[in-house]
């Protein structure tokens, strides 16, 4: 099979090229500074009771899954994942591979604004350049991912420091132990090991076993892809994970509230 992550890629550095210009440090300092604060990502994962935390992705569909769930809009879904508990939500803003669209993720801080204590949202896309990053604060992210693998190392400083300019916190996410150690390089605090190699879709948790117990102990540490029962869960929490990221099960499940709990 074709690299897919490398087909993404490339797409998603066409498809935002109408858009780039330049964008300094002190812009976006700015725009932080003139924009409602945005809950902390990080924090939300580091749960007092010591329990798994969970990232609750809304995603129409993947390259892997085809058509996963369909839903009548972002917000409705958000609701299932805030009545359930979330501790975070990752919201789909590619629209060619996953059907998701950057108002998703506005729609969805929106509809939180009034909560007293609002989900923090991760913009799960493909980042390649510091614009995205500031759409992702404008439309009321936490976070951003940054996919390790598919960045040069000036790419991935980049778009760390425009993160932390911007107020949001930055989820590096692995799929071998070069990109860890690459990762820790670069001072990540949320670090991600997809157990699904996204150049050919092989989804694998004993990669998270092997990985997650070499992360030093002040990384946030999650386990992304392949949790869809409570024993790939405990999976995942007996290696080391203070979280996980969860698409498929729960946008499929009839009860989220009762299979997230399952996964604490």
């Amino acid at each position: 099979m074709a690299d897919k992550l490398t087909e993404i890629m490339a797409w998603k550095r066409q498809e935002i090229a109408d858009q780039v210009r330049p964008v300094s440090l002190d812009e976006l300092r700015e725009l932080h500074a003139a924009l409602p604060p945005v809950p902390s990502f990080a924090d939300a994962l580091k749960r007092p009771d010591g329990t798994l935390a969970v990232i609750a992705e809304i995603k129409r569909r993947s390259p892997s899954a085809g058509e996963i769930a369909s839903i009548p809009d972002a917000p409705t879904q958000a609701r299932r994942y805030v009545t359930a508990q979330a501790d975070c939500m990752s919201i789909l803003t590619d629209q060619k591979y996953f059907g998701g669209e950057l108002t998703d993720l506005s729609r969805v801080t929106r509809m939180m604004q009034d909560n007293a204590s609002p989900t923090p949202c991760l913009r799960k896309d493909f980042m390649v350049h510091p614009i995205q990053v500031r759409q992702a604060r404008e439309a009321g992210a936490s976070a951003i991912l940054i996919i390790v693998r598919a960045l040069t190392d000036d790419e991935i400083r980049e778009l760390h420091e425009a993160a932390t300019a911007a107020g949001l916190d930055a989820l590096y996410e692995v799929h071998s132990e070069p990109e860890l150690v690459r990762a820790v390089n670069h001072n990540a605090r949320i670090i991600g090991v997809n157990n699904r190699d996204l150049a050919v879709f092989r989804t694998d948790l004993a990669l998270s076993e092997t990985l997650i117990p070499q992360f030093p102990a002040d990384v946030v540490s999650v386990s992304e892809s392949g949790i869809h029962t409570a024993e790939d869960a405990a999976r995942a929490k007996a290696c080391g994970a203070d979280a996980v990221l969860v698409g498929e099960s729960l946008m499929k499940a009839a009860d989220p509230r009762g299979l997230l709990a399952s996964f604490r």
